[in-house]
């Protein structure tokens, strides 16, 4: 067993902060999920749990994201992942387009939430999520905060031009691959930038064209009433808990 998948058999979510039978869907996301990690690169979670739903009709509604770091787990509930998801929030989106053996954890409503994804996606959210990110990324790197160490400038350049190429894709295609099939193109990237962050400004010229003159396939909005019947289902289901 690798140093990753080590990691990776030990610290998987603890379920006991939800209601049993609640967790929709989980897997691991992030640089494990890209083919980014290295030897010392936490292993991160995403899931979606259904808060049961005569709890959310009172004055008091429970938390919808259990957040936790060591192990880097953040769980949303379903209503909260889905409105993420159709503004076009790629972290969230994420969960919805993992390899088959990424998902550690998988339900009926949250298989019907995978093969639902494309409800939520639409060219304009996906176009600003996605390029947004990235140019926010961007501007941190050319900021060259004097705290930030070479380690960290490369993450963030490599995820720079993950967030471009995996936009670019969905935004053309209707498919994002999570899974890069390039890493190691990423890899040498965030090196070249973090000796030098004005490499990444070419890259971020050429981003903005490629967008700009591309065809999109997506819809110019999400698909918000399958997105509704969806999460009444969900809510259906967990009436009372």
């Amino acid at each position: 067993m690798t140093e990753v998948e080590d990691t990776v058999a030990d610290a998987k979510p603890d379920f006991d902060a939800f209601e049993p039978g609640t967790v929709l869907l989980s897997g691991i996301v992030g640089s494990t999920a890209y083919g980014l990690a290295g030897p010392g690169s936490d292993v991160d979670r995403l899931g979606m749990f259904a808060a049961p739903t005569l709890t959310l009709l009172g004055l008091h509604t429970p938390r919808d994201s259990h957040v936790t770091t060591h192990p880097d787990v953040t769980f949303h509930e379903a209503a909260k992942l889905a409105r993420l998801a159709l503004g076009g929030n790629p972290t969230a989106s994420e969960l919805l387009w993992l390899p088959d053996d990424l998902y550690e954890h998988r339900t009926p409503l949250g298989e019907e939430a995978i093969s639902l994804r494309m409800a939520f996606v639409s060219a304009p959210r996906v176009h600003d999520a996605y390029l947004g990110y990235a140019t926010a990324q961007f501007r941190k790197l050319l900021s060259r905060d004097p705290t930030w160490t070479h380690r960290k400038i490369a993450k963030h350049a490599r995820h720079l031009m993950r967030l471009v190429n995996q936009g670019h894709e969905l935004y053309t295609t209707g498919h994002v691959t999570i899974r890069l099939p390039d890493p190691e193109r990423y890899l040498a990237f965030g090196e070249s930038v973090a000796a030098d962050p004005e490499v990444a400004r070419p890259f971020m010229a050429d981003a903005e064209e490629r967008f700009a003159t591309a065809r999109t396939v997506l819809p110019n909005e999400p698909d918000t009433a399958a997105a509704e019947d969806w999460l009444l289902r969900v809510r259906k289901v967990f009436w009372a808990g």
